[in-house]
């Protein structure tokens, strides 16, 4: 039995180690380029000029998940620049979006819902975190707000078209969903045109 129970710690310690090592290779902030493209997940209309962070390998369906998500909240605990945090916060929702899209097409749809969903709170959180600065006086950088617009755009493009691709039962989700990155990239719109700066343009019709 205790043999047992120190191979199992031996073992945890081992991933966790692992997931820690990761973080310190990540510190910067990156935009993979090789992530979720609209080829993979949309028709063939609009297409959003935004590619999603290449999600990892470990998606919420894998047994090593918890370390993951851990190793994100450690990540974005630990961070004390402000501004670095914010891209974190887009970072993440990108990266669980594109992990849901996957998720949906290995035909997890309960676990992909969640995913989505936690995407969007995290971008619904980067949005606001935005909004905070930039009304306290802190100094915002134009190209976080200006990824923030683009980001946002890109999440309604793709939850717009799994809205053909998902069980009935889950489209009302992904509809709701939708009004999140409506609503970041109105915020990040009027940040930026407050700052005489060109907004990405918009080619959905909310109203």
């Amino acid at each position: 039995m205790l043999r047992k129970i120190l191979v199992s710690s031996a073992v945890f310690l081992f991933a966790l180690a692992i997931l820690f090592i990761s973080v310190l290779r990540t510190a910067a902030v990156r935009y993979e380029t090789n992530g979720v493209k609209s080829e993979r997940v949309l028709s063939d209309s609009v297409s959003i000029d935004y590619n999603l962070a290449y999600p990892g390998k470990i998606l919420p369906d894998s047994f090593l998940w918890p370390l993951k998500a851990v190793r994100d909240k450690i990540w974005l605990l630990t961070t004390t620049d402000k501004l670095k945090k914010n891209e974190i916060e887009i970072l993440f929702a990108d990266k669980r979006l594109g992990g849901a899209v996957t998720l949906f097409e290995n035909g997890k749809n309960e676990i992909a819902i969640s995913t989505l969903t936690k995407a969007e709170k995290y971008l619904e959180e980067a949005s606001l975190t935005e909004e905070r600065l930039r009304l306290s006086g802190v100094a915002q950088s134009d190209e976080v707000c200006l990824r923030l617009a683009n980001a946002s755009l890109k999440h309604y493009e793709v939850l717009k078209r799994l809205e053909d691709k998902v069980p009935d039962d889950v489209r009302p989700i992904i509809i709701s969903s939708e009004q999140i990155p409506i609503k970041a990239y109105e915020r990040a719109r009027n940040a930026l045109l407050s700052k005489g700066i060109t907004p990405p343009n918009n080619p959905f019709k909310w109203d």
